[in-house]
């Protein structure tokens, strides 16, 4: 097990590449944080789960296919919470848009991400959760004031046409549970 000071580190450096990839608008580089065999996964909503499995899948899919269009967004941590015990860390965020006009658009909800972590202090699993309900209506407000980016535009046309999307399982069918 990790000792809580690395722990705190960890927090540290994971906190620093996530501005790191928010200001680049790339997020791929997160990969590093993970293992080879890493899961990471999430509801989006009442009808589907992402998953990504291994790190390769992750910086495809989760940190690259699915962060298009969420280029001028950020993730601003609130608070994290440590277990020691079983090397496992809680971090809540909000999700905020940067709009057009310089001002700010806040997702309302609790919104976060859990990981637990090797003793190399390598991701094993992440599972993020948000408000999906106020996720959607947050997305609709950027449609109706003209602020969400043409590659978010292109995602959502994406996921109302049917097209199977990369990672995307209905309920229960991931090939990692995501609890």
């Amino acid at each position: 097990m990790a000792s809580r000071e690395q722990l705190e580190n960890w927090v540290e450096r994971w906190l620093q590449a996530n501005k790191d990839a928010e200001a680049a608008g790339d997020w791929k580089p997160l990969a590093d944080f993970y293992t080879s065999d890493a899961t990471y996964g999430w509801n989006i909503g009442p009808k589907e789960d992402v998953m990504c499995v291994g790190k390769e899948e992750i910086a495809e899919i989760a940190l690259g296919l699915e962060m298009l269009g969420l280029e001028n967004w950020y993730y601003e941590y609130q608070r994290t919470l440590i277990d020691d015990k079983q090397n496992e860390i809680v971090g809540f965020w909000k999700q905020i848009a940067k709009k057009s006009d310089g001002t700010e658009s806040e997702i309302y909800g609790i919104g976060g991400s859990w990981f637990r972590l090797n003793d190399e202090l390598l991701i094993e699993w992440q599972r993020d959760f948000f408000d999906f309900g106020h996720v959607a209506k947050g997305y609709a407000k950027l449609i109706e004031s003209g602020d969400l980016t043409p590659a978010m535009q292109q995602r959502i046309e994406r996921s109302l046409s049917g097209e199977k999307l990369p990672g995307y399982y209905p309920l229960g069918q991931a090939p990692v549970p995501i609890w």
